[in-house]
């Protein structure tokens, strides 16, 4: 296994975080947002309609956002290593569990309840401890973990896909539920909290006596306390927009493979769909955030909601593969630059002191918009047998995430 003491004086070892993030978001991210291939399997196995089937993604989101305050809470307090550790665990129980069960209830606790306990306070983790790492190369740290993601989904859903084909979809589940095991819980051991574990401070600058206390006491990020941010206009900025965001991109991620389906393509070429836009995001986590370190943040992420407003008014009238193809480029693009930038505009906004719990809180918004798009898509559809509807209830929310970003400013706590 990789050791801090011999890898410092060759590679920074913020570097080894991010890329061990990278492959945790890939696995735990790639499998459990790949549940639009598994939706009709589901649906007809127990005569579910589109809502119900949605509602167990959607019940999962609720859970979600109280594991990500929890996680959030244990990360300051104990760290990356032992939270990411049972994220991995409670993930692939998850998985493997729900490959056994024989009654829609079941879905609920196999997958809803503990599919969050493992996933729920992953987002928070990562992009903590990343930002801890780095100060000048912030975003394209954060844009890398954060790509992973993406990626997974390029990997997992076409996987998904080709096990349910070849086998049947409880097959699929306990396979990925063994790899998340074999991937997760050994990278956990490689995370550490902040570069002062191992002597040094962001970036990889190494901490001498004059960046060390007398008291011996190791630097600490500066960052308002998480009542301090509570009284902030940028928090209840940023809770709306978390959550307008998560109901786009889970309204997308739940219904776009039996949306596209239904206008009369395979279900492979529905999971290439699904995977362009999670590869074209991973893409354009690390390009968008690495432009946003110059451009400014709020600059980028405002642009990216603009694009992904667009997105989905083309995927109201898009009939062809290569309009579908299109979509998910735009979409993927922009979202995983809008993804990186909020991400880096929180730690900015409110300093990383306590970054964990403020990002777990905010994942509360996150949750509920997410538990919204998959249950109102799936609503919608059974109404009106169409996710047109939808699709224009997403794209003018994002143009009111656009308009909810400009206000947001870096709070110093003076006012307190």
């Amino acid at each position: 296994m990789l050791s801090p003491s011999k890898l410092k004086d060759r590679l920074f070892y913020g570097w080894v975080v991010v890329i061990a993030f990278f492959a945790i978001q890939a696995i735990l991210y790639g499998s459990s947002g790949s549940f639009g291939v598994f939706f009709k399997s589901i649906a007809g196995e127990f005569g579910l309609s589109r809502a119900t089937t949605s509602a167990v993604s959607s019940v999962s989101m609720l859970f979600y956002c109280v594991f990500s305050v929890l996680g959030g809470w244990a990360l300051d307090r104990y760290g990356p290593r032992i939270v990411v550790f049972f994220t991995g665990l409670f993930a692939g129980l998850s998985l493997l569990l729900t490959s056994q069960v024989n009654a829609t209830w079941q879905l609920f606790i196999t997958y809803s309840l503990l599919l969050a306990m493992g996933s729920g306070p992953a987002y928070a983790v990562a992009m903590s401890t990343v930002s801890r790492w780095f100060d000048k190369k912030r975003g394209l740290a954060v844009g890398i973990t954060a790509s992973g993601g993406g990626l997974g989904l390029v990997v997992m859903a076409p996987f998904a896909a080709y096990l349910i084909y070849n086998l049947d979809w409880r097959m699929a589940y306990i396979v990925m539920g063994l790899i998340v095991w074999v991937v997760i819980i050994p990278l956990s051991r490689l995370l550490k909290r902040d570069p002062q574990e191992i002597g040094a401070l962001p970036d990889g600058i190494r901490a001498d006596s004059r960046a060390i206390k007398d008291d011996g006491d190791s630097i600490q990020p500066f960052g308002l306390s998480v009542l301090q941010v509570f009284r902030t206009r940028s928090f209840w900025l940023l809770i709306p927009i978390w959550l307008v965001h998560a109901f786009c991109m889970f309204l997308v991620s739940t219904h776009i493979v039996p949306h596209t389906t239904d206008i009369g393509f395979s279900a492979g070429e529905a999971a290439v769909v699904l995977s362009l836009i999670g590869g074209i995001r991973a893409v354009g986590a690390v390009l968008l955030g690495s432009v946003a370190d110059r451009v400014g943040k709020k600059r980028m992420a405002v642009v990216c909601t603009l694009f992904m407003a667009g997105a989905m008014v083309w995927l109201v009238w898009a009939q062809d593969l290569w309009m579908l193809y299109l979509f998910a480029l735009v979409y993927g693009f922009a979202q995983g630059g809008l993804s990186s930038c909020i991400a880096v505009l929180i730690g900015d906004t409110f300093g990383l002191g306590k970054i964990g719990s403020i990002l777990g809180v905010l994942d509360v918004g996150f949750a509920i918009g997410a538990a919204a798009g998959s249950f109102i898509g799936g609503l919608i559809f059974d109404i009106n047998n169409s996710y047109s509807v939808a699709f224009f209830i997403a794209a003018a929310a994002m143009v009111t995430v656009a308009l909810l970003l400009v206000p947001i400013r870096r709070e110093t706590g003076r006012n307190f």
